[in-house]
Parts: structure tokens; C-alpha cells; sequence
């Protein structure tokens, strides 16, 4: 059974600073099917009505349709963008657009470890040797420190973009990082993405437009030929498919 809009709006705010792993996990152990038919808006409701300011989404940038609906139903959310020294121009121009013109708290995080550094401590182009320590490096361990001060996160992950990402739920437990993940967008599939932009003139990744559907770090991404999988020009030529964020 969904909630309708206003039943998540009936939901009472929760102060969940200094609740253990175990209690969050309780919290949303039944939520997740519950929520799972909602609209995306209402799946955000309930979140910043159960979590407050320990509530933040993630953006990659590509588009801006996560942090557009999240604004919408809480303006001033904290938007969290890793940004990793690796980003193509267009990703870090979409970026600013999104913090000059929508009302959320635009956060750019990074590793403490310059590229520069990163070369000389582990030889030239990690990305190239070791892609995956180079992405649990500039990543992974930002986006988990950042995290500390959230209960909860939400993501643009959706079951139509990779098989890899099918029983993604809208509502779950992240045992790995100890946060309630929430993916309000999981249902939603190309069609509906793209309908939303039109009809909200939402920011979008010019590189979209350029043969890129989706995108990461200009070493570790190609455009795609039309019709071939929309990540097969992420870390193209290996069998890497995920940065390990959603691991």
C-alpha cells in the first residue's frame, strides 16, 4: 500500500542524531514496501519529514532531476557532489548551474588527496593500474566521510539503468556505509526522465547531448553509439561496471 502525499506529510519529523545502525535499520524495515508504488516526491516527503537536516541527496551531475524534485519538497536540502579532479568541464559547469538557480545547499566534496599527490604516492594514472582503488580513493571514502553526518541519503539510482541495479529499492538499508539509502527514482525509466525535463526545464549535462548517457571521470568515460547500453562507455574495455558507491 503507497502513502499518498499528505500521509507522508502527516508523518512526524524525527530527530534521529545519535541513533545506532540497529535502530535506523528498524526504522525503515517495513517503509521500503510500503513506499516502494509512491510518487518521487513523496518518497523525498517522507524522508526529510523522518530524518530532517540528517537527510541529504547525491549528485553526479548528469542531470539535475533529483536535486529539481528534492527542492521542491524541501528548499535548502543539502545537495552533496563528489567532486574527484577528474571531472570533465561540462560536469563542474552543470554543477554551478545547479547552485546558481535551484534552492538547495550545493556541498562539493572531495579526497584530501590531490591528483598530484595521488600520482606520486601511488605512480601515474591510478585510474589506468587500478581503477578500483582509484575510485575507492576519490569516491568512495569522501562520499563515507561526508555521510558521517547523515542518517540518511538519497541517489538517482534506477533499475532501468544497468540489470546490475534491478532489485534497487526505493527505501532500504546500506549495510556497508550504516545509512538508511533511499532512491526515489528507482522506478522511473528513460521516458519519464525525459518528460520531466521538458516539462520542468530541468538542467541537464550537455555532454548528455554529446554521446555521453552516462557520466563519470573523463579518463574512465567514451561515448556510447546509439543503441549500445548507455554505461558501456564507463570504464570501457574492462569489467568494471560500478565506481563501488553502490556496492
Amino acid at each position: 500500500m503507497s502513502l499518498s502525499t499528505q500521509a507522508a506529510r502527516d508523518f512526524k519529523g524525527t530527530h534521529t542524531a545519535g541513533r545506532t545502525p540497529e535502530e535506523l535499520r528498524e526504522l525503515v524495515s517495513h517503509v521500503g514496501a510500503e513506499l516502494e508504488l509512491a510518487p518521487a516526491e513523496v518518497i523525498i516527503e517522507w524522508a526529510v519529514a523522518t530524518f530532517g537536516d540528517r537527510f541529504a541527496i547525491t549528485s553526479s551531475m548528469g542531470d539535475a532531476v533529483l536535486a529539481h524534485l528534492a527542492s521542491k519538497v524541501a528548499p535548502g536540502i543539502d545537495v552533496v557532489f563528489l567532486d574527484t579532479g577528474y571531472h570533465f568541464i561540462e560536469t563542474i559547469g552543470t554543477r554551478d548551474a545547479v547552485e546558481a538557480t535551484l534552492p538547495v545547499n550545493l556541498r562539493t566534496v572531495s579526497t584530501s588527496l590531490s591528483v598530484a599527490e595521488q600520482d606520486e604516492q601511488y605512480g601515474k594514472d591510478l585510474y589506468k593500474t587500478d581503477p578500483d582503488l582509484c575510485c575507492a580513493l576519490r569516491k568512495v571514502k569522501p562520499l563515507n566521510d561526508t555521510l558521517s553526518e547523515y542518517d540518511a541519503w538519497a541517489t538517482g539510482l534506477r533499475r532501468a539503468e544497468t540489470h546490475n541495479r534491478v532489485i534497487a529499492p526505493v527505501v532500504g538499508w546500506d549495510a556497508r556505509k550504516g545509512k538508511v539509502k533511499v532512491s526515489p527514482l528507482a522506478r522511473w525509466s528513460d521516458e519519464q526522465i525525459d518528460t520531466y525535463i521538458l516539462e520542468n526545464g530541468v538542467l541537464v549535462n550537455p555532454l548528455v547531448h554529446d554521446g555521453y548517457p552516462s557520466i563519470g571521470c573523463w579518463p574512465c568515460t567514451r561515448r556510447v553509439a546509439p543503441g549500445d547500453d548507455p554505461r558501456s562507455g564507463r570504464w570501457a574495455g574492462t569489467t568494471k561496471t560500478e565506481c563501488g558507491i553502490h556496492a
